[in-house]
C-alpha cells in the first residue's frame, strides 16, 4: 500500500496544477483520473471553442499557444497532455476513486485498482459527470443524450435541442449548419446572456429568420419514440422528433462530497464547506480545488479563476506541516 502527502482526485487542469505544485515543492502526489487526461475536456464537443482566452487557461505560467486568440478543444487537450508527459507527474487514468476515510489523521483512499494511504487529500472532480435529469417520460430513451459531441451524426435528422446556455446554442448552430432540422427549446424568454458574445448574435438572427425553430418559456412535457411534448404559452405541441439533445446542465457528485464528511449548504446552491483562504474543508487535510467549489453556481468558477488553488492548498499543506514540526 503506497502512502502519500496528498492524493489528488480528478485529473482536469486544476488537478493537474496542484499535481505541478506538489512537485516543485518536494510533496510526494498521486493524481487519480478515472478516465484519460483532463476527462471532462475531452468529453467536450468535438468543435467547442473556449470563451477564455489561451493565457487565461495556463497553468504554472507555462504558456498555451493557439492559433487563435480562444483555443479549441484539440489545443486544450494538446497543452494539458504535453504538461503531464514533459513534467512526467504522477497520474494514474482510468482509475475511479470508490472511498475515502479518515482514521489517526491519516486518509485512507481505495479506487477500483488499488488503495492507497496519505497525510492530505484534494478532490479536484469538477462537475461535468452528473448531469441535470429533465425527469419527464421518455428521457431515458436511446435517442436522448445529455452530452453532444460531432454535428455530423445529426445531419438530415429532426433535433431538439433543450436548453439556453453555450452547450445548447452551439450544438444547435453546429447541428444546424450540417443540415438537422433543429428545433430549440428554452425554459426562459430569451436565449441566455452568459451565451458567448460573438455566437449569441449568430444564433438570433438565424432563429428570427427562421432557420431554426425555437420555443420560449416553454418545457418538455414527454419525450416518445417519434414524437417530443412541449408545453409552450400558446399550449401544448407535438412535433415529428428523431433525436433530443437535453443540454440543461450538469452538477458536482454531491453524494460522493457527503461521503467524504463534506458539509454542504442547506439551500439550492449546495455550497461545499471551505476555508477561502486555504481551501480546507471541514475535515482537517481534505481540500477542494477548482469548479466543484461552487456547489450548483457551476457559473463562479472556471479553469482562469480557481488556477489559484492550486498553490493555495499546497502552500496550506507546507504551512501546517512546518507549525507541527516546531510544535
Amino acid at each position: 500500500m503506497e502512502h502519500f502527502r496528498i492524493v489528488i482526485i480528478g485529473g482536469g487542469p486544476i488537478g493537474i496544477a496542484c499535481g505541478l505544485e506538489a512537485k516543485k515543492k518536494g510533496l510526494s502526489y498521486v493524481i487519480i483520473e478515472k478516465g484519460p487526461i483532463v476527462n471532462s475536456l475531452f468529453n467536450y464537443p468535438i468543435n467547442m471553442q473556449f470563451f477564455s482566452s489561451s493565457e487565461k487557461l495556463e497553468i504554472d505560467n507555462i504558456p498555451f499557444i493557439s492559433k487563435e486568440a480562444k483555443p479549441k478543444r484539440n489545443e486544450a487537450l494538446e497543452y494539458y497532455r504535453r504538461i503531464v508527459t514533459s513534467n512526467e507527474l504522477n497520474i494514474h487514468l482510468f482509475e475511479r476513486v470508490q472511498s475515502v476515510e479518515k482514521s489517526d489523521e491519516v486518509f485512507r483512499v481505495v479506487s477500483n485498482k488499488a488503495t492507497y494511504t496519505s497525510d492530505n487529500v484534494i478532490v479536484a472532480t469538477g462537475f461535468y459527470d452528473l448531469p441535470n435529469l429533465l425527469n419527464i417520460p421518455g428521457e431515458h430513451l436511446p435517442k436522448v443524450s445529455h452530452y453532444y459531441n460531432d454535428p455530423h451524426f445529426y445531419a438530415s435528422q429532426k433535433l431538439a435541442v433543450i436548453g439556453a446556455s453555450n452547450s445548447a446554442i452551439d450544438a444547435a448552430l453546429e447541428c444546424w449548419r450540417k443540415g438537422s432540422e433543429v428545433t430549440l427549446i428554452i425554459r426562459g424568454y430569451e436565449v441566455g446572456q452568459r451565451v458567448k458574445y460573438w455566437v449569441r448574435p449568430d444564433i438570433i438572427n438565424r432563429i428570427e429568420e427562421g432557420s431554426i425553430k425555437a420555443y420560449y418559456n416553454a418545457t418538455v412535457k414527454e419525450i416518445r419514440k417519434t414524437e417530443i411534448v412541449i408545453d409552450t404559452p400558446d399550449g401544448e405541441v407535438i412535433l415529428e422528433n428523431d433525436f433530443v439533445l437535453a443540454l440543461t446542465g450538469y452538477m458536482p457528485n454531491f453524494e460522493f462530497l457527503q461521503n467524504l464528511g463534506i458539509a454542504l449548504s442547506d439551500d439550492e446552491k449546495r455550497l461545499p464547506q471551505y476555508n477561502p483562504e486555504t481551501m480546507e474543508t471541514n475535515i482537517p487535510g481534505l481540500y477542494l480545488a477548482g469548479v466543484i467549489c461552487g456547489g450548483m453556481e457551476t457559473h463562479k468558477w472556471f479553469i482562469e479563476n480557481s488556477r489559484i488553488h492550486a498553490p493555495m492548498i499546497i502552500d496550506a499543506i507546507k504551512n501546517k506541516a512546518a507549525i507541527t514540526a516546531k510544535s
